[in-house]
């Protein structure tokens, strides 16, 4: 399967170690299905012209991903300020909203949707900002949405009704309320809705069939970017033809893996500045 992430990407700074990874959802998904069985991977987004954006290009180089369509526009990459918590767990604690990503609108050209009918799938995010994009890109292939758990119902209704899959991330949501969403997200249009639960494992619909999947054990180091690990895994065996449990299964195994690492899928640099 090929895949392409369209949209968010950052380093994130871990102040503990003084060290920084490269990041962002629709990043760290084209890399960890790369890593993970895709065929090949892509990556559209704005980078700036620091250290930091330097760092990405390298690593999504060096991962093996296609860059060809990313913009590099003058100014700070974004950047995501993480540290420990009391009970050793990673927290964000600040950034700087994206840095020059949040001052351009990426505005994709007739030759940038020529590139991406090639690709069997693109993945985006909520904080990616292609809700109006959305329309056009479905016309060419299948469309990913991460949520995270930040959307609100005129997010949700703006979204649905252009999209494939919709990834939510929803550990406190009760029975009742995830009843109510998947009727409401089904209602909108979208065929798969993967809800993941943290601790609690995940659960999905796929046109009103609930399946299950349970957490896989790892020697957990760093939980950040298991979620997208999660959601590279599933896209890349659904693609590959593999059945929901299956895509279920090996997406379980590669979040654990994820957690026993430093940053969504390595790569940290010593921060000389």
């Amino acid at each position: 399967m090929k895949i392409i992430g369209i949209g968010d990407n950052v380093v994130d700074i871990y102040q503990d170690r003084n060290e920084m990874f490269p990041g962002g959802n629709a990043l760290n998904v084209a890399v960890l299905a790369k890593q993970n069985g895709a065929e090949s991977a892509a990556f559209i987004g704005i980078v700036g012209t620091d250290v930091e954006g330097d760092h990405i290009l390298d690593s999504l180089n060096k991962n093996l991903i296609e860059t060809s369509h990313v913009r590099r526009a003058v100014g700070e990459s974004g950047k995501a300020y993480v540290d420990l918590n009391v009970e050793g767990d990673r927290i964000f604690i600040k950034s700087n909203k994206g840095g020059v990503q949040a001052k351009l609108k990426l505005n994709l050209s007739v030759d940038d949707y020529e590139y991406i009918k090639a690709f069997d799938v693109v993945h985006t995010s909520i904080y990616s900002h292609l809700e109006e994009e959305l329309p056009l890109l479905k016309q060419h292939l299948p469309v990913s949405y991460d949520f995270s758990n930040h959307f609100t119902t005129e997010q949700l209704e703006k979204v649905c009704p252009h999209i494939q899959f919709a990834f939510i991330s929803g550990s406190d949501f009760t029975e009742v309320e995830l009843e109510e969403l998947f009727r409401k997200i089904h209602g909108l249009g979208t065929p798969f809705i993967i809800i993941t639960r943290g601790s609690k494992g995940v659960i999905m619909s796929h046109h009103n069939k609930r399946y299950k999947q349970g957490i896989e054990e790892a020697n957990v180091i760093d939980t950040l970017g298991a979620g997208d690990s999660f959601i590279a895994g599933f896209l890349t065996n659904h693609f590959n033809g593999f059945t929901i449990e299956e895509s279920l299964k090996a997406a379980a195994q590669i979040a654990a893996r994820t957690c026993e690492v430093n940053g969504a899928f390595g790569f940290g640099r010593q921060l000389t500045f």
